[in-house]
């Protein structure tokens, strides 16, 4: 097994961390606000048809992590990460300029495809440098950063697209793309040792694949953790028709998203300090019953209401539900890797693909069932909970604790 190599002092690695990765959480949901705006400039017809806008982006974001993973690992972490940023940066200007829908959607597949780079090969670094629950805890920090960026980034596009339009929030993108790419060239050191490269290869990065999908763990926590995330894509997706349509919150639909963000960020946190006492099985069991239990009781009134129950109600469910995901999040991430680091790289893009390509059509399918009420969410997650146990039940057997 190769040496871990620390790279930079750890609070400024983590901080420089979560700015790379929240350009994805940025990318997602800036723009929230303004999807029915930009349906209609667009020429959209179907309402429902604005969270391709999401779904794109992840699209984009799932096929890149195929490619930047495995070339981290045979080139380096640095120069994966540029070439992520500058195709990024071309589709934002792409969004920027776009006169229709399909122009839009390109522009956000790209934008995918960038912000992989960046997104996926920071596991890799945080697995060259650590291992174990040291590991989960370093995960569980960013990934608190990741959804605490979300709390606030609806709030910002709706500032920006009333002072300058929604166009003005992919200039935003644009800028901090631009900003935590010349932190990152100037203090991230290489953390992949010419050394410990591996040759880059079809048959490579099949002979990868295949051992990758030998290891129980890996493949298990990776489809588990891609159906809670379909879940949460579905939510993402129909977010802004459930606040603004379903319960009329009209403006104040940022202060209700970002409550919700910070009770996934603030379980992120309390996980951090807890990972290392209890471990991430544990905690990661809990919080997916703890979700599956409280879905399948708010079904009761949600069905009861004819889908649409007092919105005090819906936020309750919403912060308890998104409090266990926000534990759930970082493990699963953290369990995935666990027996994947001497191919960290290539074991990155398995882990975020497949469970990014997993999360697509559930996604999909939840969000699109939007009709006015928050049944098809809330027995997504319920659902998608339980398909979620299961797999994870199965991963479990004759695993060591951790």
């Amino acid at each position: 097994m190769k040496t871990p190599q620390k790279p930079l002092p750890i609070a400024e690695f983590v901080i420089l961390l979560a700015m790379m990765v929240s350009i994805v959480a940025m990318a997602t949901d800036v723009m929230l606000p303004a999807l029915d705006i930009m349906g209609r400039d667009l020429g959209v017809s179907d309402a429902n048809d604005t969270q391709l806008i999401i779904s794109a982006l992840f699209l984009g974001f799932a096929a890149g992590q195929v490619v930047a993973g495995p070339v981290s690992d045979s080139i380096g972490r640095k120069p994966v990460i540029y070439g992520g940023y500058l195709v990024f940066i071309v589709g934002c200007l792409m969004s920027i300029f776009a006169t229709s829908f399909a122009v839009m959607l390109a522009g956000r597949v790209l934008q995918g495809l960038g912000a992989a780079c960046p997104r996926i090969v920071t596991l890799a670094l945080v697995r060259d440098g650590y291992e174990g629950r040291a590991m989960a805890r370093i995960m569980s920090i960013v990934m608190a950063v990741f959804i605490i960026v979300p709390a606030i980034a609806p709030a910002i596009g709706q500032g920006v697209i009333m002072v300058s339009g929604w166009r003005a929030t992919f200039v935003l993108l644009l800028a901090l793309a631009v900003v935590s790419f010349a932190w990152f060239a100037v203090r991230q050191p290489e953390t992949l040792p010419a050394g410990s490269r591996r040759v880059f290869s079809l048959s490579g990065i099949m002979a990868g694949l295949s051992e990758a999908c030998g290891f129980r763990a890996a493949v298990g926590y990776t489809v588990a953790a891609g159906f809670i995330f379909g879940a949460f894509l579905g939510y993402l997706s129909s977010a802004q028709q459930i606040f603004q349509v379903a319960f009329d919150t009209g403006e104040y639909f940022p202060l209700y998203f970002g409550v919700a963000a910070l009770a996934i960020g603030s379980a992120s946190i309390c996980n951090s300090q807890l990972v290392m006492r209890l471990g991430m099985r544990l905690l990661t069991r809990r919080a997916l019953i703890g979700s599956v239990a409280v879905s399948l009781c708010f079904l009761v009134p949600v069905v009861l209401m004819d889908g649409v129950p007092p919105l005090w109600l819906f936020m309750g469910w919403l912060l308890a539900n998104f409090f266990c995901v926000g534990i759930m999040f970082g493990n699963f991430n953290a369990l995935a890797m666990e027996p994947l680091g001497h191919m960290a790289g290539l074991g990155a893009a398995l882990v975020g693909s497949l469970s990014t390509f997993i999360s697509l059509p559930l996604g999909w399918a939840v969000g699109n069932s939007f009709d006015g009420g928050v049944l098809p969410l809330v027995a997504g997650f319920a659902l998608l909970g339980l398909a979620s146990l299961v797999v994870m039940a199965w991963a479990e057997r004759a695993q060591p604790p951790s």
